[in-house]
């Protein structure tokens, strides 16, 4: 999961897609890059592993020259996580292209041999993002104008989707030309629009989430549509057309129960009031399974599953206490690479207000559970802190099949779900019991009001919306995410550094 965000003004834009990119800090936390382009077309680029405060500094800040410019964030995939595979990517042929991307290609293997092959593209490194740039790049040298026009790059995203297959949401940026930002055919990553209206004239910005276009004071227009290129030129005229030929909105349903900040809107869709509705669905089947329940407090784990834990306790009953103080100068353990150093940070993240817990049947609320190590921690944590009982609710369903979309999950054999039913899991994590929401409950709240066609569940009832995943992909999938193979990249990759410094 990573964050991106692009900037068309009338003044230097870098100042803003910093600020927008520390309200995406939660989409990833592994790298992060700025590339904006000035009056002359030349592009300045900075880019690094870390955090945003701690990639940027006020002598990068001054050469991110220019009025327009992207932005990405990033979080640890199975893949390389070197420096060199932080984004923005860049080439230089045609027009100079900068890209970045959220999401994650299916078809990865087969572009490459075909850029290699048939397009006689050289790729660097081992990210898809570069491959869908060098793709983008590819049929924008279809045109034969030396300044693109927006039909010209409209042709070039449709071409993109004929090949592309999986999951982007990408914002590129062409030199002198302006910004593009496009989403699949399926809509599976978010992208909106932002705009206002300045002495000079209108500013343009795309981002994940509509918390950066709030941040920066930008008014919410819309989503991008499933499909649809949008493009805005250095003047600051704003083009928009559909490029996929049977577009369907299917969006990513973790991205409401985990990964979006609560104050965003997504689709159409509020975060909180989604998350909201979902502990509404979850008291219901908590009265249905256990009416006679002898919850004391709700306490939810910080931070996605307090909305959910709120409501749950209002249609309950139950007092709703803070449980757990959060340090939060750790980073998400849901995305943290290998279970040493997740195990490690669960215990500097959170810690157990005894007074809370001392005596009590303490019923608590998680947004999901995926690999249960983090949930067995908190469990353990709530009995040494006193508490009589301990019980669990997941806001989402259990998590049994890999994502492919762009969620870096773990191999499915490290789900705790996996070949496990809900006793089996209650009894791996310390439970007294265990209750998850019901998939159609979930998709309920969430899509109360909204136009979209269906979602992405695919990690829960592992059907692939894409319809192209198969044995063998989920196979190669696996390989490249159990723990052991990604440690062992993060030691070569460690060595390779050494060797390069």
């Amino acid at each position: 999961m990573c964050g991106i965000i692009g900037i068309v003004g009338h003044s230097e834009v870098n100042q803003a897609l910093y600020d927008g990119l520390t309200v995406l800090q939660h989409r990833g936390q592994d790298a992060a890059g700025i590339m904006t382009c000035d009056d002359d077309g030349k592009f300045f680029l900075r880019k690094d592993n870390g955090l945003v405060k701690d990639v940027f500094h006020t002598r990068h800040m001054i050469r991110l020259k220019g009025k327009m410019g992207i932005g990405h964030i990033r979080y640890p995939t199975a893949g390389c996580s070197t420096s060199a595979e932080s984004q923005p990517f860049y080439v230089n042929s045609p027009f100079g292209i900068a890209l970045a991307h959220n999401g994650n290609l299916t078809n990865t293997k087969v572009l490459k041999d075909e850029l290699f092959q048939t397009d006689r593209r050289h790729l660097n490194t081992d990210s898809d993002s570069e491959v869908l740039l060098n793709v983008l790049a590819h049929e924008l040298q279809n045109s034969s104008k030396l300044t693109p026009q927006p039909q010209d790059i409209f042709n070039a995203v449709a071409q993109v989707h004929r090949r592309c297959r999986g999951a982007y949401a990408a914002v590129a940026m062409i030199s002198g030309v302006g910004v593009m930002a496009f989403r699949d055919p399926y809509g599976i990553r978010p992208a909106v629009i932002g705009k206002r209206e300045t002495e000079q004239g209108t500013e343009y910005v795309v981002a994940s989430e509509s918390v950066a276009v709030d941040i920066l004071d930008y008014e919410l227009v819309r989503d991008i549509e499933p499909g649809e290129c949008v493009f805005i030129d250095t003047k600051g005229n704003f083009y928009s057309q559909q490029c996929a030929e049977n577009p369907v909105k299917s969006p990513c349903i973790f991205e409401y129960v985990y990964f979006a900040r609560p104050d965003s809107m997504m689709d159409g869709i509020s975060v909180h009031k989604s998350r909201m509705r979902m502990g509404t669905k979850l008291a219901q089947k908590i009265k249905r399974e256990f009416p006679e329940h002898d919850i004391d407090v709700v306490i939810p784990i910080p931070d996605t599953s307090r909305s959910a834990a709120l409501q749950l306790s209002y249609d309950l009953g139950v007092v709703y206490r803070e449980g757990f103080i959060k340090n939060r100068y750790i980073g998400r353990t849901f995305i943290m690479p290998g279970q040493t150093m997740r195990k490690k940070s669960v215990r500097q993240k959170l810690n157990a207000i005894d007074l809370e817990f001392r005596g009590k049947n303490v019923l608590l609320v998680d947004d999901s559970i995926v690999r249960g190590t983090t949930s067995q921690q908190i469990v353990q944590m709530a009995r040494d802190a006193g508490a009589n009982k301990v019980y669990l609710a997941s806001a989402a369903p259990p998590v049994r099949f890999p994502n492919v979309y762009g969620i870096d999950m773990p191999s499915a054999n490290e789900f705790v779900a996996h070949d496990r039913n809900v006793e089996e899991i209650s009894k791996q994590l310390g439970v007294d019991w265990l209750v998850y929401q019901d998939l159609p409950d979930l998709v309920a709240a969430i899509n109360k009001k909204s136009d979209v066609e269906r979602f992405d569940t695919s990690c829960f009832d592992g059907e692939y919306i894409t319809g192209d995943i198969d044995a063998n992909y989920l196979y190669y999938i696996d390989a490249m995410r159990n723990d052991l193979n990604k440690q062992n990249s993060d030691k070569s990759n460690a060595v390779i550094e050494l060797h390069n410094n």
